[in-house]
């Protein structure tokens, strides 16, 4: 048995590289929902360290009465320690000012209000800072060491989106380590609890394909008590049933064959046998023409098994051709094959209206209805004068989901041993010397156009009803 199946992907293309790049990106995303935060609190606390400085020179400016007085280089020396322009100290309505020798004209001045430090004010505050262009001038205002003062610092913004680029860069290069390593810790433990069985299922699965009938490739269940272990003992019986099924099936195919062989050979054997015997019959011998017609019948019940036993093996495995077909008259063709047709004492009716069209195998159908009108007629002439007025019928039942056919007669019934084994070849026939494949065949056929066929029991006669889903009705 040969089946063509997919290459198997390797390690680092399947479920292992989509683990590892969900892991990363689930662990970058909590990074990233992390660093705003961090980066705000970065910011805020470079702030605060330079308004301390500016604090410091409040202080300066608070001691001294006059401002003007100190001496330039101390000025400079503190605003340079402070990184700053200038740094202004407000006290009871008062501002005092120290600025560098060379004041600085700012271009574009931004605040940074250190008295608001709610948690969406400083992230907002930090990505203006991270993304602002080069030239601005910061402006960081802060509550002063005393009640009622504030100190002011005027800087360039430029050292301190350069720190916070530095920040984020160290940020994301330990993000992305510990990425690395979480998602690589964690996918060598999911490959040791799930990749690694899921692979060997997969592998056993495509290994098995390609040669069903080879035992060893069955696999192997381990021990585990989970789903995995489950799956792989549930995969272990699937694939023994499966490779005793095909064994059984060689087998049968190969007996089959044989049979069919045979039963052709015998088949011809039997028909030449059947000329002779017609022959024979045409002498005027009385023991001659006392035993010719048991002969004649018994080579003709032959000869039907053998043809039977070929026409079971040839229906089976052809699937219906659908096409619009008038059931009327294909009713009508069986009962000539069937030969009730102007029988000399079983009249037949067919009650099929002439507008009925189904989407059907006309050929398989009426091998359907062949069989039943003849075992019907077959029944009625077994049972002879027991049957008054004999009669078959065929008639249309319509129903919600579908039609039924139903073919009736007022024979005899059927034996308890037909009924217990109906629908089962060898084993369904009504009369002695039967194969019962005449009703196998047509459950067979009749489930190949998605209805069935069912025997009613009734109290008088025999009756089967094939029906048909309402999805082969060409009118409806």
């Amino acid at each position: 048995m040969t089946a063509k199946s997919s290459a198997l992907p390797s390690r680092f293309s399947g479920l292992s590289i989509k683990l590892i790049a969900t892991i990363s990106a689930v662990i970058l995303l909590v990074e990233i929902v992390v660093y705003l935060p961090s980066l705000a609190n970065f910011r805020a606390n470079w702030l605060d360290n330079r308004l301390r400085v500016g604090v410091v020179g409040a202080r300066v400016l608070d001691a001294v009465p006059d401002v003007m007085a100190l001496p330039r280089s101390l000025t400079d020396r503190l605003l340079t320690s402070a990184g700053a322009y200038a740094i202004v100290y407000r006290r009871e309505g008062q501002s005092q000012l120290i600025e560098l020798a060379n004041p600085v004209t700012p271009e574009a001045v931004v605040t940074a209000d250190m008295r608001q430090r709610d948690l969406p004010t400083l992230i907002m505050g930090a990505l203006d800072t991270l993304l602002a262009g080069p030239g601005r001038t910061l402006r960081i205002v802060g509550p002063g060491d005393l009640d009622q003062t504030m100190v002011e610092l005027l800087m360039p913004e430029r050292p301190l989106r350069q720190d916070m680029l530095d920040y984020s860069v160290q940020v994301v290069a330990i993000s992305l380590a510990l990425a690395v390593l979480t998602a690589l810790a964690l996918y060598l433990l999911a490959s040791y609890l799930f990749i690694h069985p899921v692979r060997r299922l997969t592998e056993n699965m495509l290994a098995f394909r390609q040669a069903p009938e080879n035992g060893s490739r069955i696999i192997i269940p381990s021990v585990r008590r989970d789903e995995i272990g489950i799956a792989e003992r549930e995969l272990a019986a699937m694939e023994t049933d499966i490779f005793t099924l095909l064994r059984q099936r060689r087998h049968l195919a190969d007996l089959g064959l044989a049979v069919a062989k045979i039963n052709h050979d015998l088949r011809n054997t039997l028909t030449s046998a059947q000329l002779l015997s017609d022959q024979v019959a045409t002498l005027d011998d009385p023991k001659v023409q006392r035993l010719a017609p048991r002969l004649v019948t018994t080579l003709d019940r032959a000869i039907g098994f053998a043809q039977s036993v070929l026409d079971y093996g040839r229906e089976t495995s052809v699937p219906p051709v659908l096409a619009p077909t008038r059931i009327r008259p294909l009713v009508d063709e069986a009962a000539f094959d069937a030969r009730l047709s102007a029988h000399p004492s079983i009249s037949f009716t067919n009650a099929i209206p002439e507008s009925l069209v189904l989407k059907v195998d006309g050929g398989q159908l009426g091998r359907v209805l062949l069989n039943l009108l003849k075992n019907a007629r077959e029944a009625l002439e077994a049972a002879g004068a027991k049957v008054t007025a004999p009669e078959v019928s065929i008639s249309l039942i319509a129903g919600a989901q579908g039609i039924t056919l139903s073919v009736a007669d007022n024979g005899p019934g059927l034996p308890p041993r037909a009924r217990d084994n109906l629908f089962v070849a060898f084993e369904g026939s009504a009369r002695a010397g039967g194969t019962g494949l005449g009703l196998a065949i047509a459950r067979e056929i009749a489930e190949a156009h998605g209805g069935q066929i069912s025997f009613v029991d009734q109290p008088v006669g025999t009756r089967f009803d094939l029906f048909l889903p309402d999805t082969l009705l060409v009118n409806k």
